[in-house]
């Protein structure tokens, strides 16, 4: 289908609406693991606007299925809903100088809306897409420690019959078509600890942990693909007194080469292991593992990929970049489902309380989901 006078007016008729529905939406605390409460004013929103095969599943993923012909492909269309940021009462947001301030309003909550203003459009007219099952997703988890969850959830659901997978997240800027894996990991140090004048000499967690991150950041990272690793966070103590009995960090790395993350996985096991050896007591817990592309045919990936960036360019009017990244393509990707990342929206201060989006890019970022989610049918 393609976009005519009819469908443009509807989304110009349209725009208050979806600045409200992004004011509201935006200020509803959803840190990844904790989706409930926008999952719930999704669907409720869905409903109201006639969606009627819409649910939430046991991953906090809103999913509408348009035209459930179980003998069609399906095409996954999603927005994630959580943010990065922990708060679990409102978010704060404020509107000044043409932009929306508030904390995950950029990523991914603008994106989410022109997601749902397309699904609103689709509800309404009562329209099914030709050859394929649709499914437009409001998906959980994309962020840091959500693991992924919601788009794993999709891809265990419907994998077999996907064809097609396009998440809309981040800014209007780039189109990412490959997934850099990563592995993350708590470290937990446990030593006897002690009263720091009277049993001094005793072990300290915090000394320890700290030479470990300092082994872990002496690892030449492979020349294979771009490969990084971070300590993100460090924790342990008692008081200024005591010898530390416990410390803890958060430690990743990342590649955009399999190979290149089993080698940083060697690297991480043989350090770990030394520490072991030397009598420390070292406990890792896997907390995140997103793993990188696998067999996808490059042609069609590089067909989603373009049909994405003319996306862009036929409503912002400018050349997008290709590039790597962690998204919720990383699933579908691994599994060699084609797939492609692209941002609907334009703005700055991604995963910073000073986040903020565009209003002007508001309406040519809908038009981007409208074109790309309507010419399936």
């Amino acid at each position: 289908m393609e976009l005519t006078k009819d469908i443009f007016d509807y989304i110009e008729s349209h725009k208050d609406e979806a600045f409200e529905l992004l004011t509201t939406l935006a200020q509803i605390p959803a840190p990844s693991n904790h989706e409930e409460k926008r999952a719930e004013f999704c669907l409720s929103w869905l409903k109201e606007q006639g969606a009627e095969d819409v649910y939430i599943d046991d991953a906090l993923n809103v999913v509408y299925k348009v035209g459930c012909d179980q003998n069609k492909p399906a095409v996954v269309y999603m927005a994630h809903s959580d943010v990065v940021f922990p708060d679990t009462d409102t978010l704060p947001l404020s509107v000044s100088d043409g932009k929306i301030y508030c904390p995950g309003v950029g990523d991914d909550t603008a994106n989410v809306v022109a997601l749902l203003m397309a699904a609103k459009y689709i509800a309404k007219n009562k329209i099914t897409p030709q050859d394929c099952t649709l499914l437009l997703v409001v998906n959980s988890g994309e962020e840091g420690l959500g693991n992924l969850k919601g788009s794993r959830k999709i891809i265990d659901d419907f994998g077999d019959r996907i064809k097609e997978f396009i998440t809309f997240d981040g800014y209007a800027y780039t189109v990412t078509n490959r997934a850099v894996g990563s592995k993350r990991f708590l470290v937990e140090i446990e030593t006897e600890g002690g009263h720091s004048y009277s049993k001094f000499g005793n072990r300290n967690a915090i000394h320890i942990l700290s030479s470990l991150v300092c082994d872990l950041y002496n690892v030449q990272v492979p020349e294979k693909g771009r490969t990084t690793y971070n300590v993100g966070t460090v924790s342990g103590g008692t008081s200024v007194n005591t010898i530390a009995q416990h410390a803890e960090m958060l430690y990743e790395f990342r590649s955009d080469e399999r190979d290149s993350l089993e080698y940083m996985q060697k690297e991480f096991d043989n350090i770990i292991e030394l520490y072991r050896e030397n009598g420390v007591d070292v406990k890792v817990t896997l907390v995140g593992d997103r793993p990188c592309s696998g067999e996808v045919d490059p042609l069609t990936n590089e067909a989603l990929a373009a049909r994405s960036a003319a996306a862009v360019k036929k409503y912002y009017g400018y050349d997008v970049s290709f590039g790597s990244g962690s998204t919720d393509c990383n699933i579908p990707l691994s599994r060699g489902i084609v797939s492609a990342c692209v941002g609907c929206v334009t703005g700055g201060g991604a995963h910073t309380r000073e986040e903020y989006v565009n209003i002007e890019s508001l309406l040519p970022g809908i038009r981007v989901a409208f074109d790309m989610i309507l010419s399936h049918f």
